[in-house]
């Protein structure tokens, strides 16, 4: 089992960045795909980028491609989200996702751990 807390959310003006953090408890960091998610209010949870076990695949949405890099630090149990050039349609709440074993997953279903989220705000 594995616990994630996410961190790093705010409010930041259109064309700013920010980098999210995920957290991760236990020892087993390495052996999770991870994901970030975003929702907003009436609105279903997306895949906004994900990643494999050892950080050698990734994938990202189109709506972020080029914008966002997901990537991980494995000995140090940690997931990011590096946001530049950040939208006002960008704002959402974040969420870090956990999958046991180690491919890239894009389903929101096949994700089994999830964190609290943290929200971001992008002004206009």
């Amino acid at each position: 089992q594995v616990q994630l807390v996410e961190s790093g959310g705010g409010l930041v003006q259109a064309g700013g960045s920010l980098r999210l953090s995920c957290a991760a408890s236990g020892r087993t960091f390495r052996s999770y795909a991870m994901g970030w998610f975003r929702q907003t209010a009436g609105k279903e949870r997306e895949l906004v980028a994900a990643i494999s076990w050892s950080g050698g695949r990734t994938y990202s949405a189109d709506s972020v491609k080029g914008r966002f890099t997901i990537s991980r630090d494995n000995p140090k149990n940690t997931l990011y989200l590096q946001m530049n050039s950040l939208k006002p349609e960008d704002t959402a709440i974040y969420y870090c996702a956990a999958v046991k074993g180690g491919d890239l997953r894009y389903l929101l279903n096949e994700y089994d751990y999830w964190g609290q989220g943290t929200q971001v705000t992008v002004s206009s």
